[in-house]
């Protein structure tokens, strides 16, 4: 394994590629925006920044982990990485076809790896013409900070690829877990119903959002509530997710959240527009 494709540079695609060169591992991220792709630079060097104040990196390291991440706005780069993983929208059909095109642009032996959240690794597959070589490597937000990495294995996914995903994550210093290949596998299926049910619960007045979050912080242990959790997601994220499991499972306790619906299509997104179920400083 040498060098690790990342397809997206937004918040997960940046943090992603900040973990692999951190491990040791050359990067090329490629994003169709090249201003994107600045502004990851300079994210990925503000949270190595951050590393090192906290004295968890020395300052070499910092230097070399960005010495290792190279960026593109061309798709025919990739044609060089060994592996790759992608991180773009939430979308099956962006998906499909950005699957499509590199199954055509990278050498049949590549795994092509998708961070999605909760969209089908076998229909995702079913676009290129190596499904055994696709998977699930579903990272968690903030990827830096946190440890786990959901594999999933889709239904043509091949043992010999879901070793290499595995033994891959474990050199990132994380720990993989692996799901099958069901509607929001297994973080969001159990995530996503909870934070849905906040929204109804702030719809229907049962509390303030306040309120909310305390009882599920104090009361559950929780680090952060669901409300302030589904602002750091991104609400549009979390509709998504739900939609794909009402849609999957076709079970109504999955029907997102009138409230939750009517803020994403008010452009009230959370953290990342400056406004969600919180206000922030952008």
């Amino acid at each position: 394994m040498q060098t690790i494709g990342v397809i997206g540079s937004g918040t997960m695609g940046s943090g992603i590629a900040q973990v692999f060169a951190q491990a040791g591992y050359p990067v090329l991220l490629h994003d169709v925006q090249q201003t994107a792709l600045d502004r990851a630079r300079r994210g990925i060097e503000a949270s190595l920044g951050k590393f090192v104040d906290k004295g968890k990196l020395g300052g070499d390291d910092r230097d070399a982990a960005l010495a290792r991440i190279a960026v593109s706005a061309s798709i025919d780069a990739l044609a060089a990485v060994d592996y790759v993983v992608e991180a773009i929208v939430e979308s099956v059909d962006a998906k499909r076809s950005l699957f499509k095109s590199l199954d055509a642009v990278t050498r049949p032996d590549v795994i092509l790896s998708s961070n999605t959240s909760s969209i089908s690794i076998t229909l995702i597959g079913a676009a290129t013409g190596r499904p055994d070589r696709v998977l699930g490597m579903h990272f968690m937000n903030p990827v830096p900070l946190m440890s786990l990495v959901e594999l999933i294995r889709g239904q043509a996914t091949s043992d010999q690829s879901m070793k290499t995903a595995t033994d891959l994550t474990t050199a990132l210093g994380k720990v993989p877990v692996e799901a099958n290949d069901y509607p929001g596998f297994i973080a969001n299926r159990i995530l996503m119903p909870m934070i849905n049910e906040a929204f109804y619960a702030l719809m229907e007045g049962v509390g303030t959002r306040e309120a909310i979050d305390t009882v599920m912080k104090l009361g559950m242990n929780h680090p952060m509530g669901p409300l302030t959790l589904a602002d750091f997601i991104g609400l549009d994220v979390c509709l998504a997710i739900l939609e794909v499991l009402h849609q999957g499972l076709g079970d109504p306790k999955y029907r997102p959240c009138p409230l939750l619906r009517r803020m994403v299509d008010a452009g009230h997104l959370g953290r990342k527009s400056g406004q969600g179920v919180y206000a922030y400083r952008t």
